[in-house]
């Protein structure tokens, strides 16, 4: 397991350093086949002192499934525990879908290889501020939902197993998930 540690405003003393790992060493147990674990700290300048000290961590397994969590406290180690419980929830609800998804199949699904890591780049003098690249695995709309789900995101970009095409699923108003399906005009 990679371990990073990132900060904005702030210096990470080794006192804080040693607490991310000892916290995050545990998350192995319970994600056996995790591969990395990003850890961004933040102090924000905000009105409210509660909110101030921003702890977000996303962690990556070999399978391409990304859990990230985000919480803030007036106190860093506060906040820290407190999204470490949060990616606790968190793996034990991906846990429990992915044995309800296997079960009764006789053999666990692929979802495909390891997810790298997601390259961003500001480019000024441009309408387009931010770029992405990522990989796509085949994944069914229900997994799609589920990563969309875990990821706190609206939409999620795919590449949908049954149609051999890159698909986006998204959340609607209503509650409800739309499927875009592009097709070459």
């Amino acid at each position: 397991m990679e371990l990073q540690i990132f900060s904005t405003n702030m210096d990470v003393t080794p006192r804080l350093r040693d607490y991310v790992e000892k916290k995050t060493a545990r998350l192995d147990r319970y994600l056996p086949n995790l591969s990395s674990v990003q850890v961004d700290l933040a102090m924000e300048n905000t009105r409210s002192a509660v909110q101030r000290h921003v702890a977000e961590i996303t962690i990556r397994d070999e399978r391409g499934t990304i859990l990230r969590a985000e919480e803030r406290n007036s106190d860093m180690f506060a906040a820290i525990d407190a999204v470490v419980d949060k990616l606790y929830r968190q793996i034990e609800r991906y846990r429990g879908k992915a044995k309800n998804r296997t079960r009764g199949k006789g053999e666990a699904q692929s979802v495909g290889e390891p997810l790298p890591g997601v390259e961003e780049y500001v480019e000024e003098d441009q309408a387009i501020v931010r770029y992405k690249r990522f990989a796509l695995h085949p994944m069914s709309a229900e997994e799609a939902i589920d990563q969309m789900e875990l990821l706190g995101h609206d939409f999620y970009v795919f590449f949908n197993s049954a149609d051999d095409a890159v698909n986006v699923i998204y959340r609607r108003r209503d509650g409800t998930f739309g499927l875009l399906q592009p097709e070459m005009g």
